[in-house]
């Protein structure tokens, strides 16, 4: 895990042949061929194993294959590094940081056109604000957090399985008549696999509030706030990290041209472009706590069987 990780943060994503660039290539063969006609939910389910299933089977078989414990390991590492988006969360987010600093809102909003789909053509400083933040502590989990936990479940095969269903997720999971029926079984499968993670992650923006007061208020939030949210999984992420960064999130947006009332999250004033700082280290420090978490637990193990 730990290599895995800085790898991910020395190297970030790879520029060209990147898997889950074929992935998502794949994807969207399997769509086209087979979301039409009658049975979409049906052929959203058989999509969806086509695309997952013999990608993580080959990954384990990959695994199994290495003759040497080392190998294997490296198997177990590239794999986890392929999936990670660590240092893409922070290239994607620290520069909208940079151009509010900067009072460059142009600039600000392109930036920031790239992470979300809401319309950012003429957001406000906080409304841009809002959008990285949300970004940053819900796919904290998606492509951080989530993916570390099915490391720690299945190695390499388990991150592996995790990051493509998620994939399928934000590609087949909205509500439009297109989707509806044929990405129903990617979206129920992504809440299925991140039920535990989102909430390890709530759990773990709790711990790292600063102070007693800022734990609490993180709780009341994630408590409070959660069960107004569409998603089972966001819900708690974004309102735990929202209370424990001391801000105000969700609200009003717009997206594809249409104002969308959001439930508030977090309890504080409104969230400055500094803040869009805060939620990187809080994702930060959630990573460090997971990984200090697991080495602990590996050295307990290795002790308990000696």
């Amino acid at each position: 895990m730990v290599v895995g990780v800085l790898l991910d943060l020395w190297w970030g994503e790879v520029r060209r042949w990147h898997p889950l660039v074929g992935f998502g290539n794949w994807a969207i063969a399997l769509e086209r061929r087979l979301n039409k006609n009658d049975h979409r939910f049906a052929r959203g389910v058989l999509a969806w194993m086509l695309a997952v299933l013999p990608l993580t089977a080959l990954a384990a078989l990959l695994v199994w294959a290495m003759a040497l414990p080392l190998a294997q390991a490296a198997a177990h590492v590239l794999m986890l590094y392929f999936c990670l988006g660590m240092r893409s969360l922070r290239d994607h987010n620290l520069p909208i940081a940079d151009a509010l600093a900067q009072h460059d809102l142009p600039n600000a909003r392109r930036l920031t056109s790239y992470i979300v789909s809401r319309d950012t053509t003429s957001a406000s400083e906080m409304e841009l604000t809002k959008a990285s933040a949300e970004s940053l502590l819900e796919n904290g989990n998606d492509a951080v957090f989530g993916t570390l936990f099915w490391f720690i479940v299945a190695g390499g095969p388990g991150a592996v399985l995790f990051r493509m269903a998620n994939t399928l997720d934000a590609m087949w999971g909205y509500r439009t008549p297109r989707f509806l029926k044929f990405g129903c079984a990617a979206a129920r499968i992504d809440d299925a696999l991140n039920y535990m993670p989102a909430r390890l992650t709530a759990l773990s923006y709790v711990l790292l509030a600063p102070g007693l007061q800022g734990k609490r208020r993180a709780w009341q939030c994630w408590r409070a706030q959660a069960p107004t949210w569409d998603s089972p999984n966001a819900g708690p992420v974004m309102s735990s990290g929202a209370g424990a960064l001391g801000v105000q999130l969700g609200g009003a947006a717009i997206y594809h041209g249409e104002l969308e009332h959001r439930p508030t999250l977090g309890d504080g004033p409104p969230a400055v472009g500094a803040d869009i700082n805060r939620a990187w280290q809080l994702v930060a420090r959630t990573t460090a706590l997971w990984l200090a978490i697991a080495c602990t637990a590996a050295v307990l193990m290795e002790y308990a069987h000696a």
